[in-house]
Parts: C-alpha cells; sequence; structure tokens
C-alpha cells in the first residue's frame, strides 16, 4: 500500500510507487492524501484532503484487502500523520516512510512544522528514508559529510527512531553513498555511481515504494533496501536518455518488470 499525494505529471508520488510495486511483482493499493498540481519542471499547486476522507481509503482497503507491507510519502499535515499512524498501529506489518518534506528538485512540499509531527512518531516506522535536506529538518543539523549523515542518524535513533537510510544523493561527489542505520547495529553503506541525467524526478517515492515491495515479498530490512536500491540504480540508467517533459523527467521504472508474485495466505 502507498499513502501519499498524487503527481499530475506521473513522475512521483502514487503514480510512482504503484509504477514501481507494478514492477517488482505485488499488487498496489493506495490512499491519497493530497493532489499535487505539478509537471517535470515545477510545483504549481498543492490541495490537502480532509483526514476524514484519508481515513475512509485507509480503512476501506484494510478491511478488505491484504497488506503486507506499506509505504507513505507526503503526509502533508499532523492530522494525517495522527489518523494514518494510529490506523497502522493495530496492523502488524513493516512502515517505510518517505517523509516527503523536499522535492528531488528543491521545493519544499510540506510546511515545516510536519517535522514535528514525523518526530513524535518515530518509533511507529519501520524505516524512515530521507534524503539530506529532510534529515537536515528532522535532525537539526547540517550535513556536509557522511560523518554528518552518522550524527544525524544517531540523534533520530536517540529520539526512537528504529531505522533511518539517509539518501546521500545530494552530497557532492562521484558516487552516491545511501546509510542504513539501525539500534544496535553497524551502519551498512550502498554505493552507486552517479548518473548522467536530469531523469531523476521521484527517486525518492521509488526507492522507498521498492523497499516496501521487497519487505512485502519477506525479505529482511537490510537485503530488502540492497535490492530496492539496485532496482533505482537500474532505472535511472534505463530512463537516463528518454525525454519526458521539459525538465527532470521520470526514471523507467519499467526496465525489466516482473509478473505478479502469488503469495502464500
Amino acid at each position: 500500500m502507498t499513502i501519499a499525494g498524487s503527481d499530475s505529471g506521473g513522475c512521483a508520488g502514487i503514480q510512482a510507487d504503484l509504477k514501481t510495486f507494478s514492477a517488482l511483482g505485488v499488487f498496489g493499493t493506495s490512499v491519497i492524501t493530497a493532489v499535487t498540481s505539478q509537471n517535470t519542471r515545477e510545483v504549481r499547486g498543492v490541495e490537502l484532503l480532509s483526514p476524514s476522507v484519508v481515513e475512509l481509503q485507509l480503512r476501506a482497503v484494510l478491511e478488505d484487502i491484504r497488506v503486507d507491507a506499506v509505504k507513505t510519502g507526503m503526509l502533508p499535515s499532523a492530522e494525517i500523520i495522527e489518523v494514518v499512524t494510529g490506523i497502522l498501529a493495530d496492523y502488524k506489518i513493516p512502515v517505510i516512510v518517505d517523509p516527503v518534506m523536499v522535492a528531488t528538485s528543491g521545493a519544499r512540499l510540506t510546511s515545516a512544522s510536519i517535522s514535528g509531527a514525523f518526530l513524535d512518531r518515530l518509533d511507529s516506522f519501520t524505516l524512515i528514508t530521507p534524503n539530506i535536506p529532510e534529515a537536515e529538518a528532522l535532525s537539526g543539523i547540517k550535513i556536509d559529510s557522511v560523518d554528518d549523515m552518522s550524527a544525524a542518524a544517531e540523534i533520530l535513533l536517540g529520539r526512537g527512531c528504529r531505522a533511518v537510510l539517509i539518501k546521500g544523493g545530494h552530497l557532492i561527489g562521484e558516487s552516491s553513498t545511501d546509510m542504513l542505520f539501525r539500534l544496535g547495529q553497524h551502519p551498512v553503506s550502498f554505493f552507486s555511481e552517479h548518473v548522467d541525467t536530469v531523469n531523476l524526478h521521484g527517486t525518492g517515492c521509488t526507492l522507498s515504494s521498492a523497499i516496501a515491495a521487497y519487505m512485502a515479498l519477506g525479505n529482511d530490512l537490510a537485503n530488502a533496501v540492497g535490492m530496492a536500491k539496485d532496482y533505482i540504480t537500474s532505472a535511472i540508467k534505463a530512463g537516463a536518455s528518454v525525454k519526458t517533459g521539459h525538465g527532470s523527467g521520470p526514471v523507467n521504472h519499467f526496465f525489466a518488470p516482473e509478473p505478479l508474485k502469488i503469495l502464500d495466505v
């Protein structure tokens, strides 16, 4: 299940999540929290759905369809965060949280006050996957290096977070390093080469959705992160030269689609 905002341009949000689920062979359901007016160049507006409508969608799916993992993206108000975490607390399923505050393009998608609501609910999530600006907002420190990523993660783990994957794509270098931090365990680093492309719209959505998909298929957290990292890297490479719109286009989610997998009930 994806609980996130809708992207009218089809590159990120609910649209990217459902494409990722389908590409990896899992059936996707969705709960829309907001409607964004955007394309490959800009976000022109965001319209929030009411917490009651979000709750209706969430309960409708959970009461009928088995959900093996949840990914959340844009949770644009403290009230929506409270509704989602309150309902999911009754279900023992992995919850992967992409704390969508700042888009890859740099556009601010939620108010700064939302970070406080996330911090109050950190122990509700299996994993959070912030990019550098989001990790800075949540930890309160500036991140310019891998050591800074470790310091930020230590702050978040100290505040109740069970696991955090800080995405290092905003750091300047020849490679991108994402780091997985978990309570009481050594950090795990995931490296990938930088790909020369402008088509990076929705990469964070796609990565977190892939982690959820691989966990739904029975993989543990570290393996799911590693497999998802391989998937997003391949999807970026496969979409590097594809022209969609006049700005930052999407990755190629369907470079090697998997058939729908049948899981044991």
